[in-house]
């Protein structure tokens, strides 16, 4: 029995597509074999994951099982032809004709609700069913500087890819396999009796629409092969925490043609010692000495690209203050050439070792204030 697969998920029944996606994302890195090897609970968790975001990712599959809960894809998982099995069972569809008139219509939608042709015969055929592959999601940790500048990421990860054999068509030849002389290239076959239905995976073909008679010796038949992959990366210049990257088409191979997945790389960038950021913009915090901030002067900073800028301190600037220095903050993804800006949090440097002739120079400053107390 499969297990609920909103559960698996952890969502709500109610879910949007996108809250699915989501928590399937999180999930699958988290179960994922490289990242848990020789670990097999890990290994059935990602299998459940899989196999719930596939039940849940399709809105035909998904309306199944909220109708009939597990009994939509008895006779096989979620992930056959199909619906991994005839969603009735055992291929055939029972109805009692004691409602009278109007039965014929009922069943009808009721088997176009599944996906299925026009269930009594008039209907066309559904070509070999294709099955899209999985999206696949990894996560890298990059140095502020590193977003700023931007870089290109190295992945390595294995996953199913289309058989450079048989290009996908799991035969010994390469060639596409003829079509099913039994069901016609749809996958099903049915049968009629009165106003009975009976519509199951042509046993042929076992649902796959053509007749493989000699399977490629590479793939035996799949038209995928599981291999180490690399893919290099490009992370643009002012990337932000938590940004998501997708590569179109470079997940796991579809099956029978069917498109092949995505893949995704979430960003995360690890906090810097001396910029703290807020959207484009930079913050730093800089020690300046009493006098500088009392009299007025100039303090020398380094940027976060390296370079060294003399920033001006108005006379009189406060501890807290921050004096802005344009244009020298994070690169904008969204505009090109743009940059936010880079502010200074102005502290206070205050000396630990005074000479005393420091010392009454400060104590006769403090006796011209109202408070006539020695400083030190």
């Amino acid at each position: 029995m499969n297990k609920n697969p909103y559960e698996v998920l952890g969502v709500a029944r109610d879910a949007s597509d996108a809250d699915i996606k989501k928590a399937y994302h999180k999930l699958v890195m988290k179960y994922h074999p490289d990242r848990n090897p020789d670990n097999k609970d890990a290994e059935e968790k990602f299998k459940e994951v899989n196999n719930a975001f596939d039940i849940l990712k399709d809105p035909q599959k998904r309306a199944a099982y909220d109708r009939f809960g597990d009994a939509a894809f008895a006779g096989g998982n979620a992930s056959g032809a199909g619906f991994g099995g005839n969603p009735f069972g055992n291929g055939a569809f029972h109805f009692d004709m004691g409602g009278g008139a109007g039965m014929e219509d009922i069943l009808r939608e009721a088997m176009r609700g599944f996906g299925f042709g026009g269930g009594f015969g008039g209907g066309p055929q559904r070509g070999a069913p294709q099955r899209g592959g999985r999206d696949l999601l990894d996560e890298v940790i990059i140095d502020l500087k590193d977003a700023y500048f931007g870089k290109t990421h190295t992945v390595k990860f294995s996953s199913n890819v289309t058989c450079e054999k048989c290009h996908g068509n799991g035969t010994d030849d390469g060639k596409p396999a003829p079509v099913c002389s039994r069901c016609g290239g749809s996958g099903f076959v049915q049968t009629r009796q009165g106003f009975f239905v009976t519509e199951a995976p042509c046993p042929e073909c076992n649902g796959l629409g053509r007749k493989i008679s000699k399977k490629c010796s590479e793939c035996d038949g799949t038209g995928t092969q599981h291999k180490q992959r690399t893919l290099e990366v490009k992370i643009p210049a002012g990337i932000e925490d938590g940004a998501r990257l997708r590569l179109a088409g470079q997940g796991e191979a579809g099956a029978n043609g069917g498109p092949a997945g995505d893949f995704y790389l979430d960003v995360r960038i690890r906090p810097d010692k001396v910029f703290e950021r807020n959207g484009n913009d930079l913050i730093m915090r800089v020690d300046v000495p009493f006098t500088t901030l009392a009299l007025g002067g100039e303090i020398d900073i380094e940027t976060i690209d390296d370079k060294k800028l003399s920033v001006k301190v108005p006379a009189g600037t406060q501890v807290g203050e921050k004096l802005r220095v344009r244009g020298h903050g994070m690169p904008s993804v969204r505009r090109g050439g743009s940059f936010g800006d880079l502010y200074i949090d102005v502290a206070i440097n205050i000396p630990t070792k005074l000479s005393d002739k420091q010392k009454k120079l400060l104590n006769e400053f403090a006796g011209t204030k109202s408070d006539k107390k020695s400083w030190f």
